[in-house]
């Protein structure tokens, strides 16, 4: 690339996904308050694709505002069972409830990138994934929570894919890149269109 990209995410997985494909980054995290965005969006009557994207482009408009001229990426993910929006759960206890709610479901992933460049958004996608869980006992779930729980506190859906995660599932229909957080076959494909990335 002709200059790093700054990826404004503190996701161990985007950043390892980006380096993987050989996108030189720098991580600089945007700080917002997600709840109140999120709660503010959904008072609107924001679907939860929109609030995806919302939240993605704050975060690429904050970190971006710091820093002119460089190319800036947001992500955010949401996890969408029946129209309603299920967060990082905040405990156990509500991993457990999550969980127990989307047993023998379909829910939706929506994985949102925003790339924002001296204080405008250049360029934005919105990956979809559906997932068909498996019926899960209440003591499968309860194991697998406690067994996991320093890994899944901070994803959303309360499971990781890549991980033991991926026994909850029957299905997923969708680009894995999406699960993982991160459109990024769209995002290269845009890079490469601008001439950042050679192919």
């Amino acid at each position: 690339m002709a200059t790093s990209l700054i990826l404004a995410s503190a996701s161990d997985i985007r950043a390892q996904l980006l380096r993987n494909a050989e996108v030189e980054i720098d991580v600089q995290p945007a700080r917002i308050d997600e709840e109140t965005i999120r709660a503010s969006l959904e008072a609107e009557g924001a679907s939860p694709r929109d609030v995806a994207d919302a939240l993605a482009e704050f975060k690429a408009r904050k970190i971006s505002e710091k820093n002119p001229g460089r190319l800036v990426l947001g992500c955010d993910q949401i996890a969408e069972l029946g129209g309603e929006v299920l967060s990082k759960p905040r405990d156990e206890v509500e991993a457990k409830a999550q969980l127990a709610m989307m047993s023998g479901q379909t829910h939706r992933l929506l994985s949102a990138a925003v790339l924002y460049q001296d204080g405008k958004a250049v360029w934005r996608h919105v990956g979809v994934v559906r997932l068909r869980m498996r019926e899960l006992s209440r003591d499968y779930i309860d194991s697998y929570v406690t067994r996991n729980w320093n890994s899944i506190r901070h994803a959303v859906g309360a499971y990781k894919l890549e991980e033991e995660g991926v026994r909850l599932f029957a299905k997923v229909d969708g680009d894995y890149f999406n699960v993982l957080g991160l459109p990024l076959t769209e995002l290269l494909s845009y890079l490469i269109l601008r001439g950042d990335l050679e192919i």
